[in-house]
């Protein structure tokens, strides 16, 4: 991770290319609600049924994630998707389709929501698009329990960083230092996510995969909860550039960091 954003909100509408929303598709819907619920404190609403059973995650009643039900016939790995930001979906999906990625859903309608996609780039990892309308996507930051950072851990930065350029307009800027592959995605000159190349580091049972960070106040005591609740600590909390990070598992096997005073 590097580069941490400020503490202001989001703007009302998302710039093309921004991490507007994050996902989660699980088999127990319920009994994840209640793990993240106690966990950041989220209350649910319903949200768009398009994809089965789906509840939007509040914080002090504003937008902050989204849960729903993996079809029983779809055996696809339990993970956080980020959903980055698009005003053309179709032309977006076409995009990605032209530069070596693959649309597995969508384009499609989620009500007056908005539209989404869900593809992978050339390197396999899962992501989502949204085209807002009634929907804007995360609209809460910089406080506890609200998605702080994405990155992706890919084999190698160079190739994979033209395809997100190309696809969502963005501008890759290598981070550097020579023992690290390591880039930031920037639109209007500001840090939006992050690329990280870590070759055959990657976990053979996942492959490349965005990551999402979760803000924290107390990464320690989280990471204790958060093992109390029936999820996993799969790197202890431990200091970083950025911030005390832990990565970590929900009980169904999501992943995602917990990061500590991102600012």
């Amino acid at each position: 991770m590097t580069e941490a954003r400020g503490t202001t909100a989001p703007p009302a509408r998302h710039t093309p290319g921004t991490p507007c929303w994050v996902s989660l598709m699980v088999h127990d819907p319920a009994a994840t609600q209640e793990f993240y619920g106690s966990l950041f404190g989220w209350e649910f609403v319903p949200g768009p049924q398009q994809l089965g059973p789906y509840v939007r995650a509040l914080l002090g009643g504003q937008d902050v994630a989204g849960i729903g039900r993996l079809p029983a016939d779809r055996h696809l790995p339990v993970a956080w998707t980020p959903y980055l930001a698009s005003d053309d979906i179709d032309q977006t999906a076409e995009s990605v389709r032209l530069c070596g990625g693959t649309v597995g859903v969508g384009p499609l309608d989620a009500g007056d929501a908005g539209r989404l996609v869900i593809g992978s780039d050339p390197s396999g990892a899962v992501f989502g698009v949204w085209q807002a309308a009634s929907h804007l996507g995360t609209s809460v930051a910089g406080v506890p329990g609200t998605p702080a950072w994405h990155e992706l851990l890919t084999f190698e930065t160079v190739s994979v960083a033209k395809f997100y350029e190309t696809v969502f307009g963005c501008e890759a800027e290598p981070v550097g230092s020579a023992d690290l592959d390591y880039a930031t995605l920037q639109v209007g000159g500001r840090p939006v996510a992050g690329l990280h190349g870590v070759g055959h580091a990657l976990p053979r049972d996942r492959g490349p995969h965005w990551m999402t960070y979760f803000e924290v106040a107390d990464v320690t005591a989280s990471a204790r909860l958060l093992t109390d609740l029936g999820g996993h600590v799969l790197a202890a909390p431990h200091d970083s550039p950025h911030g005390r990070v832990a990565t970590v598992a929900d009980p169904e096997g999501a992943r995602f960091s917990l990061i500590e005073n991102p600012h």
